[in-house]
């Protein structure tokens, strides 16, 4: 099939078109149509790219499916996939429509909010499937947008103060995004990513205010990736906007950044730092490690103590995706494989939690931990899912959790012994919070007069939570799914940064 790639990155913003042109109203019609609209955009997007998965080859470890065509001004569109990509694509085509299926119950002002979500999954994919600089920062710094808008309009009372943290958060990275690819374009005469791929970009030592840099122009560009990157994923110091974000905005929105809008920082580094900078990311790959560390024991430990369920799970999110970014900058196989299987698995994992967060707010109007207590007796099934989806938080055998976190710590190991190890605490503790927060939600007993008569999940609520809970289950039996496709490209990732030259450890 011809343009394929683009077929999937488009159908959903071909929709939002539609919606906002042909659909007018609020009432309980209009709502409804822009939900149905919405969810077989989202369902359409992903049986479209079922057949990138048919036809894709997993031992080509290049990009395959190129579609490339000039642009007004000189710049041109060209997106492929490679095996990294094929398994963000899939994870996001897969999760979409479960989101508007979950975000059913939204009354408010439907038709924008399920605008903006279906602008959020054609940024997410271009993202994703860019070959080019510009058409990369384009649909990347793009996803910030509809993110923003959801904040401002369904984020409450101080939703437009959280737009801004995080927009003041991003603009500095966004900044240094621009000069850095602006840089990178001008020394290679192009913003081709693969082009980009086989050029040397300068690695001698430079001074900078009298500072040796080793790595030199590689290593500040690289630099400058990863502050833009580390707003996204988040790694600390620059999460202050994820624990605010997550518990103002709706289920849907919530599950959409946690589960695929983090995932930009990840992928980020894995396209740019190991293929084009290999030098530069030598130099910073270990401090990286190290700040991962940090951030996975400070989310697991603030999660900890969190009464606010949104804002626990948004931590031990944060917990998580720091182990993403340890496995990265492990720089061998194993952690990488396992890195890219931690972020699918994270995806659907977290969005599983974040439903059930959204199943007990439609029922209790709360996401105070303290507002709920032995509703185990009124919801069993959702009691079964929920611990089955902590479970997969956890890492127990079985789970996709269990592959993901067994994979990193192990590529994590042979190069970072150390930071293995405390990562592991990290994961105990976050581990401690889920089970907490658990235990205090669901045990004990029924003593609140408005849970004594709560419902169990409707059949909308349990087909969202089966979907989501075989995939759990199937990633965990069977992780060739992702890492027979992953492997090759890889390998093709790894192959400059072995190359390179690793003169120091750290800038000097």
């Amino acid at each position: 099939m011809d343009n394929l790639l683009s077929i999937t990155i488009f159908i959903p913003a071909i929709a939002a078109a539609i919606l906002g042109t042909f659909l007018s109203g609020d009432d309980a019609e209009a709502r409804g149509n822009a939900k149905w609209v919405a969810f077989i955009a989202t369902s359409m997007t992903f049986i479209v790219s079922l057949f990138i998965v048919f036809e894709f080859d997993p031992g080509d470890g290049g990009f395959q499916y190129v579609e490339e065509k000039d642009w007004p001004l000189g710049l041109t569109y060209k997106v492929g996939v490679d095996g990294i990509s094929l398994a963000l694509v899939m994870l996001t085509t897969f999760l979409m429509p479960l989101v508007i299926a979950a975000s059913w119950k939204h009354e408010d002002r439907t038709k924008g909010f399920v605008i903006a979500l279906l602008c959020l999954e054609t940024m997410l994919l271009g993202t994703f499937l860019a070959l080019d600089l510009v058409v990369f920062f384009v649909f990347a710094e793009g996803a910030l947008i509809p993110l923003m808008v959801v904040l401002g309009i369904w984020g409450g009372d101080n939703g437009r103060v959280s737009a801004l943290r995080l927009m003041f958060t991003a603009l500095p990275g966004a900044s240094l995004l621009v000069v850095a690819m602006a840089a990178m374009a001008f020394d290679a005469q192009t913003t081709d990513i693969e082009a980009l791929i086989t050029h040397q970009f300068n690695a001698e030592p430079l001074s900078l205010l009298g500072v040796e840099v080793s790595g030199g122009a590689q290593t500040l560009m690289a630099l400058a990736f990863m502050l833009s990157f580390a707003s996204k994923l988040p790694l600390w110091p620059m999460h202050a906007w994820v624990q605010e974000t997550y518990a103002r905005v709706p289920t849907g929105a919530a599950m959409v950044m946690a589960a695929l809008f983090v995932k930009i920082g990840a992928y980020g580094a894995l396209r740019f730092l190991y293929p084009i900078l290999p030098e530069g990311t030598v130099v910073l790959a270990p401090i990286l490690v190290w700040l991962s560390v940090i951030t996975l024991i400070y989310a697991a430990t603030a999660a900890l103590v969190q009464t606010n369920l949104m804002r626990l799970l948004a931590y031990a999110g944060v917990a998580h995706m720091a182990l993403v970014t340890l496995g990265i900058f492990s720089a061998n196989q194993q952690g990488i494989d396992g890195a890219i299987f931690q972020m699918v698995s994270h995806g659907v994992v977290i969005s599983a939690l974040m439903m059930s967060v959204g199943v007990l707010y439609d029922r209790a109007n709360s996401h105070d931990v303290k507002a709920f207590g032995g509703i185990a007796t009124r919801m069993p099934v959702f009691a079964f899912g929920t611990m089955m989806f902590i479970f997969a938080g956890l890492g127990v055998p079985g789970t996709s959790g269990f592959a993901a976190l067994f994979l990193t710590i192990v590529g994590a190991f042979q190069a970072y012994a150390l930071a293995a190890v405390l990562a592991m605490l990290g994961m105990v503790i976050s581990a401690a919070a889920l089970l907490s927060m658990y235990k205090r939600v669901v045990f004990g007993p029924l003593i609140k007069q408005n849970l004594k008569s709560i419902s169990d999940l409707d059949r909308r609520e349990k087909a969202v939570f089966a979907a989501l809970l075989v995939m759990i289950l199937y990633l965990g039996l069977f992780p060739g799914l992702v890492t027979d496709v992953t492997g090759a490209s890889v390998e093709a990732v790894l192959a400059g940064y072995e190359q390179a030259e690793p003169t120091t450890d750290e800038v000097q």
